[in-house]
C-alpha cells in the first residue's frame, strides 16, 4: 500500500471518528440487557454495562486461561485413551 492510500484512509477513518465523539448527538447505547439473568451471566452482563474496559481485561485473561485449562484436559483424556502426544513417530518412514 503507498503512502497516499494509506493517508486517505487514515484520514477516512480518523476523521469519522473524530465527527463522531465531537458531535454531541447521541450514539447507539450498548448496553446487554439483564432483566433474565441470573448468576454468572448476570455478573457478566453487568461488569459489560458497567465498564466495557474492565469486560474486555477481564475477558482477555480468561480467554488465554480457559484456553490452558481445556488444552490441560484434551491432553489427559488423549492420554486415558492411549494417543501419545509426547513423541512423535513420523509417518513418512
Amino acid at each position: 500500500m503507498n503512502i497516499w492510500t494509506w493517508l486517505a484512509t487514515a484520514a477516512l477513518v480518523f476523521g469519522k471518528m473524530v465527527l463522531t465523539v465531537y458531535s454531541g448527538t447521541a450514539g447507539v447505547a450498548m448496553v446487554a440487557d439483564t432483566r433474565n439473568m441470573h448468576g454468572i451471566l448476570q455478573w457478566w452482563a453487568e461488569m459489560y454495562n458497567e465498564s466495557h474496559l474492565t469486560f474486555a481485561i477481564v475477558t482477555m485473561l480468561i480467554i488465554p486461561i480457559l484456553g490452558c485449562v481445556l488444552g490441560w484436559l484434551a491432553d489427559i483424556v488423549m492420554n486415558h485413551i492411549g494417543i501419545d502426544l509426547t513423541h512423535r513417530d513420523l509417518a513418512e518412514d
